[in-house]
């Protein structure tokens, strides 16, 4: 490992934005890379990591990249070796390089056969993760579901009404340069959420500071959607860290009633208050999960309860680039559990007449559909299902989400 500094790729010559898509991209595409750095290598022995990482640097900008030059991909590869202390390696690397950019055609050719011939490798993704999803959703989807995971994610905006009227926002937003496109899926209403492209960092615009907007993601807004908080109700967020459904059920109130925004994290429930500050919410408490768990006085009192569970993010992995690779099967199974417990805790403080909203970025019956399942199982002489919908990149042109809403209907 070396200091950042010493990197001739660093922003004086490369750029901010170029240098993360270039460490973001070789992380996303790490399978795919290392397959073709081991179709040039002599023997079983496996290069030493910072090698590899540097194969990977100069292989994503010949084969990803379309706007460095093949010669500009391979000589900054040989530099950056050379300032690294690598350079009695940058023989190898200049020669795989080259090679490879000589043999530009064929080893595109040879990248789209692999997409369909060892879709997990072509598509970068492992391959027990490509064997469950195509036995689920097919062989083409799954493909399109591994193509959106490797492309970058647009920011969204969604307005706080709380703070602005959207007139007010798009202004202020054109006076700042921010680009916007309106985004409409069947769950988001009318002039609620934007796609944004800003001139410079967030926490710099005027509109950011003055609360006019939260940055969320399409996919999220549909648990609250479905929960359709209310002005006056009386509403807990289980799982709320860091905010942002929080601030969007206060929206929904309209700042009146009572918003319990919980979390087992305290330090993470700060940023809520924090949020909220920003975004102007006032009807919205912060209690920790050991004390909202423990006190007779929250039991059965909410109208309605989300809980947006941890999980996977396996819906979400082209935000999340590494979770493809530290993602298991056992993590799954765990996570699973968890979910459970959790559900079972709101079950204790919804009132009777009221529901449940459970909420996960996961495209994982396991964590979905099974815990709804074995609950309903357990409790379903007390609870009714009213209403699931998974989101899917393929199907919705949006990240993975799942929401199921069930109804307290006796205690």
């Amino acid at each position: 490992r070396h200091d950042a500094k010493e990197w001739p790729c660093s922003h004086r010559c490369l750029g901010r934005a170029m240098m993360k898509e270039i460490v973001v991209g070789c992380v996303r595409w790490k399978e795919l890379l290392d397959h073709l750095v081991k179709l040039k290598q002599k023997g079983s022995k496996r290069q030493q990591p910072g090698v590899r990482v540097l194969l990977r640097i100069g292989l994503y900008q010949l084969f990803i990249m379309d706007k460095v030059p093949a010669h500009a991909a391979v000589d900054s590869t040989v530099e950056l070796a050379k300032r690294t202390g690598l350079k009695q390696q940058s023989g190898f690397i200049n020669a795989v390089l080259r090679g490879y950019a000589r043999e530009e055609e064929e080893t595109r050719a040879l990248i789209e056969d692999l997409q369909d011939s060892q879709p997990h490798i072509g598509w970068s993704h492992p391959e027990w993760l490509y064997k469950i999803w195509a036995k689920r959703f097919g062989a083409e989807a799954t493909k399109a579901l591994m193509k959106w995971n490797n492309t970058p994610a647009p920011n969204f905006a969604r307005v706080n009404k709380l703070r602005c009227s959207v007139y007010d926002a798009l202004k202020t937003w054109e006076e700042e340069e921010v680009l916007t496109e309106e985004v409409k899926r069947d769950w988001i209403d009318e002039k609620q959420l934007y796609s944004i492209r800003v001139p410079k960092a967030l926490s710099e615009l005027q509109s950011f500071q003055s609360g006019f907007f939260y940055m969320q993601d399409p996919s999220t807004l549909l648990s609250v959607q479905t929960l359709d908080p209310k002005p006056g109700e009386r509403i807990l967020d289980m799982c709320a860290a860091p905010g942002g459904k929080a601030c969007f059920i206060a929206q929904k109130m309209e700042n009146t009633g009572t918003l319990i925004a919980s979390d087992i994290d305290a330090e993470r429930l700060k940023m809520v208050a924090e949020n909220c500050e920003r975004m102007g919410i006032e009807c919205l408490e912060t209690v920790e999960s050991s004390d909202l768990l423990s006190q007779e006085k929250f039991a059965a009192t909410f109208d309605k309860v989300l809980i947006d569970v941890p999980c996977s993010n396996s819906g979400v992995m082209r935000r999340r680039i590494d979770v493809r690779w530290r993602l298991s099967k056992e993590e799954i199974a765990k996570l699973h559990e968890t979910q459970f417990q959790i559900l079972q805790n709101a079950a204790n403080l919804v009132r009777v007449g009221g529901v449940i909203v459970y909420s996960t970025c996961s495209i994982d019956e396991q964590e979905n559909h099974h815990v709804l399942r074995r609950f309903l199982k357990r409790c379903g002489e007390n609870f009714e299902m009213r209403k699931e919908r998974q989101l899917t990149p393929f199907e919705d042109k949006t990240d993975g989400a799942y929401i199921a809403m069930i109804e307290k209907t006796a205690e």
